[in-house]
């Protein structure tokens, strides 16, 4: 329960740093101010959820795990459910706190949509920057890496993913980070919100191989 309530917790406070960046404060910090809420969230909740849960706070990152062969696939699973009820929560909050659930910081592609990037663009941005995201993650955590050091690199990552592709999708390489805002935010949101479950998940199962296969374990 404790895992569960940590992963819970943290995914609530990624959309509400990361979210809430882009809604609250976005005129004022732009796009690269973002992204670093979205890497800063993920440091802060490494070294403060870490030792309980893990700090997945990310479907595609439990399945990676999973994969791996780090988790069984009822663990993976719960984490699923906390994962989901976080992101909700957060985007909950920050939607009573921007007074408006018509702009949460949701994913989307083509017209109208920041750069107006094609469904084949957001497809394949979100699952080749999550598959790079899961391959950081299981290496950085894995029994070889250096110690102390995976959040600050899973953190700094998540930045760079959001320096390359918030013109393209807003990036969610994270189902449960889309599921939240899109779920109250209605309409484009979530008509498109299939391909930021499918895709990361794809691009979780994808780097998770690397390591299924040792091909990236030393």
């Amino acid at each position: 329960m404790k895992k569960l309530v940590a992963e819970f917790v943290g995914t609530a406070v990624l959309v509400l740093f990361g979210c809430g960046a882009a809604v609250l404060g976005g005129d004022s910090i732009g796009q690269t101010g973002i992204a670093f809420a979205f890497g800063l969230a993920i440091v802060a909740m490494a070294y403060g959820i870490g030792p309980v849960s893990g700090c997945h706070v990310n479907p595609a990152v439990s399945l990676g795990v999973f994969i791996s062969g780090r988790m069984s696939a009822g663990e993976m699973i719960r984490y699923w459910i906390a994962q989901f009820a976080g992101a909700l929560a957060g985007a909950a909050i920050l939607a009573v706190i921007a007074g408006s659930t018509a702009n949460l910081g949701q994913n989307g592609w083509g017209p109208g949509y920041l750069g107006e990037y094609a469904l084949p663009a957001a497809l394949i941005f979100e699952v080749v920057f999550t598959a790079i995201f899961v391959v950081v993650i299981l290496g950085s955590t894995g029994k070889a890496a250096a110690a102390g050091f995976a959040g600050l690199a899973i953190g700094l990552t998540l930045t760079a993913i959001h320096l390359v592709g918030i013109q393209v999708t807003g990036v969610s390489v994270n189902p449960a980070r889309s599921f939240g805002p899109a779920l109250l935010a209605g309409g484009q949101a979530l008509s498109q919100l299939w391909l930021f479950i499918v895709a990361p998940l794809a691009g979780g199962l994808l780097g998770a191989l690397f390591f299924r296969f040792k091909l990236l374990e030393d």
